[in-house]
């Protein structure tokens, strides 16, 4: 298969996941600080992909630990030593969600804001879900 061939079924994979429109964690719950609003994500593949990782942004400005304020996100999966070609880009998102979701401190860009979430978990919360407030997008309608 051509990149080119590769890269359209990766797309065309993610297209039809039900979590790139709608994600909400298996139990029902949604969790605070990022379940009021959606945010964007932009996956860049280089011409050497899959060799190469693809580079995920988030374009939707966000207060967490793993994303700096361009929207780079300390994504071990995507680095050169730990990308392996035959991962597709739906596990990229995936991780991507699942990081965003539970933030680990091995994983840090901010780390002003990494120290808020362990040494004081109930202003970082706020200040999350009040950048949340004001930068995501509405959520889209599962049902249209």
């Amino acid at each position: 298969m051509t990149m080119a061939g590769r890269i359209a079924k990766e797309l065309e994979e993610a297209r039809r996941w039900e979590g790139a429109r709608d994600v909400r964690p298996l139990d029902g719950n949604n969790n605070p600080p990022y379940n009021t609003g959606a945010f964007r994500f932009e996956l860049t593949f280089s011409p050497n992909h899959p060799l190469e990782p693809p580079c995920a942004t988030l374009r939707t400005p966000i207060y967490h630990p793993s994303v700096d304020l361009e929207g780079r996100v300390c994504q071990p999966l995507t680095t050169d030593e730990h990308w392996e070609p035959t991962t597709r880009a739906i596990q990229v998102l995936q991780d991507l969600l699942l990081q965003l979701d539970s933030p680990d401190p091995q994983r840090v860009l901010r780390p002003k804001v990494a120290r808020e979430l362990q040494e004081r978990p109930e202003q970082f919360q706020r200040r999350a879900e009040e950048h949340a407030r004001l930068h995501a997008e509405p959520r889209p309608d599962p049902h249209a």
